[in-house]
């Protein structure tokens, strides 16, 4: 029997992606194994697409609650399947809804988003492609505001963004008085530039923790940091 490329096997959880306009991805994948925090009891995923960072997060933090938001209602769906389909389907929910429009009376300890990031460039043709790539002017600021005013004492927004957008992000969030805490540059290899950073902002102001982290040390092959990342989850690791 042939092998249903659209279904991407973990060692722990399957992620069906079909129909889904944004498909598993590097950011997303090492953003919900990067993202620091001791013990959230309560996280929120924005923006969860295929529900591969919630399903990741909820293997790492087995006391944790997960909410995810959605805008594309395809895509919705899909996490949410693939979500009850998994061992850890009581401790996820799924919310078909932009984060605007998401209402919730809950203080989160981590909020994490691998968000669209082509702002002001040019919009995909295909339209559900382009709700899942491409983000208005005012995304970042609602974004970070909104996760200001949902965030517990403690708690930590995690992103992964392109520099421009990282820069901007930093921007608003010293405007709602949070703070980068982590930052970390990620690079194809260690020759060549940063092409995502994923940044941590909490309400405390502390001496920024930085460092660099590329994932091939030669042509296709991982450099031992990814693997290490990766293994409780890759099938190949």
């Amino acid at each position: 029997m042939k092998a249903n490329k659209n279904i991407f096997k973990f060692k722990q959880f399957d992620i069906d992606q079909t129909g889904c306009a944004m498909r598993i991805n590097t950011d997303g994948v090492l953003l919900a194994t990067s993202v620091s925090h001791a013990e959230p009891k309560k996280i929120l995923d924005i923006g969860t697409g295929t529900g591969v960072i919630a399903l990741m997060l909820a293997q790492r933090f087995l006391d944790a609650e997960i909410d995810a938001v959605e805008i594309d209602s395809q895509a919705a769906n899909a996490a949410r399947q693939n979500a009850m389909q998994s061992i850890f389907s009581e401790r996820i929910n799924v919310y078909h809804s932009s984060f605007q429009d998401f209402e919730t009376e809950t203080n989160y300890d981590l909020i994490v988003s691998n968000p669209p990031f082509f702002v002001n460039d040019l919009k995909n043709e295909e339209e559900r492609k382009g709700i899942a790539r491409h983000a208005d002017v005012d995304f970042f600021d609602i974004l970070v505001r909104k996760s200001a005013k949902i965030l517990s004492n403690k708690g930590k927004l995690w992103m992964v963004l392109p520099v421009k957008q990282a820069t901007e992000v930093e921007r608003i969030g010293a405007n709602v008085n949070l703070f980068v805490s982590e930052k970390i540059s990620m690079h194809s290899d260690k020759d060549k530039p940063t092409f995502r950073i994923m940044i941590c902002l909490t309400r405390e102001k502390v001496v920024v923790n930085e460092w660099d982290f590329c994932i091939y040390e030669s042509m296709n092959v991982h450099t031992e940091a990814y693997k290490s990342l990766l293994k409780d989850f890759f099938l190949n690791f």
